[in-house]
């Protein structure tokens, strides 16, 4: 998209609760988030309150005003700063001329611009679906997706049917569809399982820049842009270690505060690969000030999502930009920089010292016919030690393997 094609929007927030720099922080990442949609924020109109409005999100004095901004400014979108209640939506349409849309639905439309995988593709169809069903009457012609632009588009890209019935049976067709993808990837998991390898996710805040860091250490070809909600579908990848241990990487969708519960039900299955993790990288920008309130985000979804139990270590990424008022708020951590290859290879120095702690230390002469036991010495356990003894004609070989790995029958036979 040019640059004259980007909507022009007014951006609308209410400040309920949350203290004065934590609702500008919402607010910018909000005018991101329209970034990332290919979209531009004209104004922003804000208001102070006890409670959000239960039938126009703002007061009416505050509407007048919007009402007199959109004269001015002529936008094409109006976008509210949390979820709207459908009649809300009903009755912020009927008073303004441009399109209303909420945070959901902006979340929902980079989501459906991101997703490559036909599972992601399906997903976002899904929470789209599961956000318009309630909020289908009245809305006629609006719902269609011919008009094009932000917050219209979909995996479909076709008009939308509005029959609630059409769209409980696609519901119903996507949850079947999805489930044979949710299975299949069990399949892979069950493998990666039986030779296990050593699982490592990457989850933290969007645009923490976790592609960065997956792309670096794996050497993989992930989407890499500073944009909210880079990736979407997870990529799994073989990442080797110092001593030559290979490990499994998985890089996952970017949370974000008050993520759609629609997309957190529809992403469940996707973070099942973290949920299989041996170690989870959260990375953090500690260049961003609200970098806090990203982390407690992160553990707060990881504890929805029923994860919150797994081994942790805290990367705080961006390093070479860090905020002056940064301090560490977790005692397991790393600081680096993900464009730095001396920072990288700390890193999976660091890796490999948290795998070894739940791993079995072995001590083996390997007589030196036995090839391929060695090779898998080599690439499945962390080899600290292989001396080729002459007289004996053996090798002398130390290290560290996963407790329950196949080949510990093999070192049993060998051991010293």
């Amino acid at each position: 998209m040019k640059m004259q094609d980007k909507e022009k929007a007014i951006i609308v927030g209410s400040q309920v609760h949350a203290d004065n720099l934590q609702f500008q922080y919402s607010m910018l990442e909000l005018e991101s988030l329209l970034s990332t949609a290919q979209g531009e924020a004209l104004a922003s109109c804000t208001q102070k309150q006890e409670k959000l409005h239960p039938a126009t999100y703002i007061g009416k004095g505050k509407l007048e005003e919007l009402q007199h901004l959109e004269e001015e400014l002529e936008p094409d979108l109006i976008v509210f700063n949390d979820e709207l209640t459908p009649s809300q939506l009903r009755n912020l349409q009927g008073k303004l001329k441009a399109r209303v849309l909420d945070r959901t639905q902006l979340i929902l439309d980079i989501f459906a611009q991101r997703a490559r995988s036909k599972e992601g593709k399906l997903q976002v169809e899904l929470a789209q679906l599961q956000y318009l069903l309630p909020r289908l009457q009245g809305q006629g012609i609006s719902l269609s997706r011919l008009g094009g632009g932000i917050g219209t588009r979909g995996p479909g890209e076709t008009k939308l049917e509005t029959d609630r019935r059409h769209i409980r049976r696609r519901i119903d067709e996507i949850k079947k569809q999805l489930q044979t993808v949710v299975e299949h990837r069990e399949r892979y998991r069950e493998r990666r399982k039986r030779n296990k390898a050593f699982q490592i996710a990457i989850v933290g805040y969007t645009n923490a820049g976790k592609s960065t860091l997956f792309n670096r250490l794996s050497t993989a070809e992930s989407y890499e842009e500073n944009q909210l909600f880079a990736t979407l579908d997870p990529l799994t990848r073989r990442l080797v270690l110092p001593s030559g241990y290979s490990a499994i990487i998985t890089d996952t969708v970017g949370f974000i505060q008050d993520l759609p519960t629609t997309l957190i039900a529809a992403f469940r299955s996707t973070l099942e690969e973290v949920r299989e993790a041996d170690l989870l990288l959260h990375i953090v920008d500690c260049s961003n000030p609200d970098y806090v309130n990203h982390e407690n985000t992160v553990n707060q979804l990881l504890n929805e999502l029923g994860m919150d139990h797994l081994p942790q270590l805290v990367v705080y990424n961006k390093a070479d930009a860090i905020s002056p008022e940064f301090v560490p708020s977790s005692s397991q951590h790393f600081i680096m920089s993900a464009f730095n290859e001396d920072d990288r290879s700390l890193l999976k120095d660091k890796i490999e010292d948290i795998a070894i702690v739940n791993m079995h230390y072995y001590r083996v002469l390997i007589p030196n016919n036995e090839g391929r036991l060695l090779s898998v010495l080599k690439n499945d356990t962390i080899l600290r030690e292989l001396i080729f003894l002459e007289e004996e004609q053996m090798y002398k070989c130390r290290g560290y393997v996963q407790k329950d790995h196949p080949v510990m029958a093999a070192l049993k036979l060998y051991g010293v």
